[in-house]
């Protein structure tokens, strides 16, 4: 079996409904509303998203983290959704500092199943996600009094410097992308004392990285790799596939669903990576 073939029956077997949907969009031109009526069971009443639509943490209440996966997913399928998009604004809009800074989530997700890692660290505004989520609205093409007010302290932040962690530059580069404020020297300067950066395509350990900083040959971030670096990373990312079609994580979510879950959304990604550099 091929490996499109493959990944595209690990999605339809063991991937939700969401993910399924956004394959058919993405892969089979089905209609993007299809992926639009999937996230509405995520949005809560409060216009903010929950229900593990992030699966490391199983937490029904509406966390900036799931808004962020949302808005994701609106931009791979090529669509939005005007209403939907404002509510989770008016979501983040409730909970941010004066400044407009949000978290990743919040101690609401102890009383559910979640992962190491989603512990209290994960509870503080900061750059990550505010950047990225001031970034997304922006591709999104949606104004909001929060974008504004987060937006300036997002520059007013890095102009104090870069983040110090790879997830976090993720979060800046989404945000300077929209602002096309592309200062190569600086961000390639940077890159290699980021922790969670992983420059080496033979590492196989937890990492960010240049084909999640670059997701498409025509990413301005692109130029930050070189040739080989880009190639050796295509060819891993190749012969990261498993014998089920599907691609591992490297790290533990609560529990066996989630780990499906997370593997079909990161399977989804490894396929349209491939697909963007022409290696599928």
């Amino acid at each position: 079996m091929d490996m499109y073939t493959a990944g595209r029956d690990f999605v339809r077997r063991d991937g939700r409904v969401l993910e399924r949907r956004l394959f058919a969009t993405i892969f089979e031109g089905a209609d993007p509303q299809g992926v639009v009526d999937a996230l509405r069971g995520f949005q809560n009443a409060d216009g903010g998203f929950g229900h593990g639509l992030e699966p490391d943490k199983r937490c029904p209440d509406s966390l900036p983290l799931d808004v962020e996966v949302a808005f994701d997913t609106l931009i791979a399928a090529g669509t939005r959704d005007e209403d939907m998009i404002r509510r989770a604004a008016d979501w983040l809009d409730s909970i941010a500092t004066p400044d407009g800074a949000v978290p990743l989530c919040g101690p609401a997700v102890e009383g559910y199943p979640r992962a190491e890692h989603i512990s209290e660290w994960t509870y503080q505004p900061g750059i990550n996600p505010t950047a990225g989520l001031v970034g997304r609205l922006h591709h999104l093409d949606v104004s909001h009094p929060w974008r504004d007010r987060a937006e300036a302290w997002c520059a007013a932040e890095l102009a104090k410097g870069l983040p110090v962690d790879a997830h976090g530059m993720h979060e800046a580069l989404e945000f300077l992308e929209a602002r096309k404020d592309i200062d190569l020297d600086r961000v390639r300067d940077w890159l290699p004392k980021l922790e969670h950066y992983r420059a080496d395509a033979a590492d196989p350990s937890y990492g960010v990285t240049p084909l999640q900083f670059a997701t498409t040959p025509d990413s301005p971030w692109r130029e930050l790799f070189t040739e080989a670096q880009l190639e050796a990373h295509l060819d891993r990312l190749i012969e990261d596939q498993q014998d089920d079609g599907g691609w591992a994580i490297t790290w533990e979510p609560p529990g066996p669903a989630a780990t499906l879950e997370y593997r079909a959304i990161v399977t989804l990604g490894a396929l349209r990576t491939l697909k963007a550099y022409n290696r599928l």
